[in-house]
This record gives C-alpha cells, structure tokens and sequence, in this order.
C-alpha cells in the first residue's frame, strides 16, 4: 500500500479537500451545495483558522486523499452526553468540540487513513484538555460508525442533518477523560 502523510491544512489546499469530499458525495448521489453547506470547504481560513479550529489532511502520492477537522467551542448546554436542542439544532450536551469532515476518496480506503486522521483530531484535542467530542455522521457510514466506537465513542441519539437532503445521522460522543 502506498504511503500517506497526514498534515495541517492551509487555504492552498482548497481544491484537493473539496475534490476529495466531493468525491464521495458523488459516490452516495448526495447534493452539492458550495454556497451553502459546503461553503466552510471553500473558506478554510475564515470558517477554521480564524477560528481556533484545526483542519488536516491525508495525502497521498501528491494527492489529498482524505480530511477530517476539529472545531473547539464552549460546552454545549444541557446534560452531557444527552441530545439536546441548541441554536435550532440538535446536538450532544456538554461536549465543547466536535470533529467535522471525515472523509476519504474511495480509492484510498481500506488503508486506515480515516482511522489516522481521527486519531489525530481526537488526541490533539486530548491534549488541550477538552473533555468531550461530539460526533455526527450518516446513517449509512457504518464503518466510520465502527471506526468511532473503536475509539470508545458511544452513540447517544440521533438526527437529521442540516444538509440539502436532510440526512439521517447518529450521534455519538467521545470522553475524552476515559480513554
């Protein structure tokens, strides 16, 4: 298998991360929406870095092949590790961050490259000591769903997301203090 490096993104990468996510939104016929909610992707330095959020990508043979984020935020109000409602959304109580964006091109699976890239999010938020990561993801993603449980993240409840097709999607949460 070829080798891949995994590494802070800049704004110069915007073509790679889009391709590379639009590329499984093609896969799964999902829509494209750039000027809606897609429009992060288009804006890593206004709706990452400025801020204070981190987004990496894998690449591989020259080619960003996959990508994943972490938001840092303050803690969602409400019970932890409960869904809760907050800003007309659902979302998980207590957890303060978030990873955002995993994705990987289909002829770069199976090389454990979303496993690399959401180890790197979970322990770099590890060690700025956050305490709880909320994670959300399609209900049809069952091995990212495996992926996460692996990493001790337990699925709280679910939703449906605030995409163009409205997709179902599972909740989990990651303690961070547990693991």
């Amino acid at each position: 298998m070829p080798a891949y490096t995994i590494r802070i993104a800049t704004p110069l990468d915007t073509e790679g991360i889009v391709s590379t996510i639009k590329e499984v939104y093609d896969e799964y016929n999902f829509e494209w929406e750039p000027e809606g909610y897609h429009a992060d992707l288009y804006d890593l330095e206004g709706k990452y870095i400025a801020l204070g959020h981190t987004f990496w990508v894998a690449e591989q043979d020259g080619q960003i092949v996959g990508t994943g984020a972490l938001e840092r935020f303050p803690a969602i109000p409400g019970p932890a590790k409960t869904i809760v409602e907050f800003e007309g959304k659902r979302r998980i109580g207590g957890c303060d961050s978030s990873i955002e964006r995993v994705y990987v091109r289909p002829s770069a699976r199976r090389q454990g490259i979303g496993k690399a890239i959401s180890q790197v999010v979970f322990e770099t938020a590890r060690e700025e000591k956050l305490n709880l990561v909320e994670i959300w993801s399609d209900k049809r993603f069952k091995e990212a769903h495996q992926m996460y449980q692996a990493f001790g993240a337990q699925q709280v409840g679910d939703r449906l997301c605030h995409d163009p097709e409205q997709s179902p999607e599972w909740g989990f949460v990651l303690d961070l203090s547990i693991h």
